[in-house]
């Protein structure tokens, strides 16, 4: 079986702008971010991809609409690579959660383990649903960092790689392993 998965971060949204953690909130693309999903889409357009999987958050929906415009494939929800919940965090900037939350122990805040086995069993979903498939997979900043940390043996996998938004990574699945080619890819984005 061979899979590859291009990664994608969503576009930026106000919050992202402001600094604030998003979490489950469902912040919508601002115009910056819907700039960056069209460069994504003209930078994808000359490879083959077969589907398109995104988060069920708008602002990740969003921008795998955007891209599928010129792409033109079929295009599918998973709610196993929603964002982590971030609980009580959420609308808050660095500042505002180091202020609040000296000990850094954050209310409703999804566990770390909780994240990964999510992410471990959407990409098993992935492989079983979709053999040998070229997908696009729109995500968010925590699942993506999630899955460099659990397929990656190096610093990227540290899960603390700021990733950008409309970053681009790819995963190549072969002989039943996992490994990461590249990630958080920017050349494409003029913003």
């Amino acid at each position: 079986m061979n899979n590859s998965i291009c990664l994608i971060r969503h576009g930026e949204t106000d919050w992202n702008d402001l600094g604030k953690i998003q979490g489950r909130t469902d912040i919508p693309l601002n115009s910056k971010g819907k700039i960056q999903a069209k460069e994504t889409s003209s930078y994808l357009m000359n490879r083959r991809f077969d589907l398109i999987i995104t988060s069920p958050l708008s602002r990740a929906k969003e921008t795998g609409e955007i891209i599928n415009r010129a792409l033109q494939l079929p295009i599918y929800t998973m709610d196993k690579f929603i964002e982590r919940n971030y609980g009580d965090a959420e609308g808050l900037t660095r500042e505002e959660r180091a202020q609040n939350y000296v000990n850094g122990q954050i209310p409703n805040l999804e566990r770390i383990e909780d994240l990964q086995e999510r992410i471990v069993s959407g990409l098993k979903d992935i492989i079983q649903s979709y053999p040998n498939k070229k997908i696009i997979l729109v995500a968010h900043g925590a699942v993506i960092n999630a899955i460099l940390a659990l397929l990656s043996d190096s610093k990227i996998g540290s899960g603390k790689t700021k990733l950008l938004n409309a970053c681009i990574s790819n995963l190549e699945y072969k002989q039943d392993r996992w490994k990461v080619k590249d990630y958080n890819q920017t050349t494409h984005l003029t913003k």
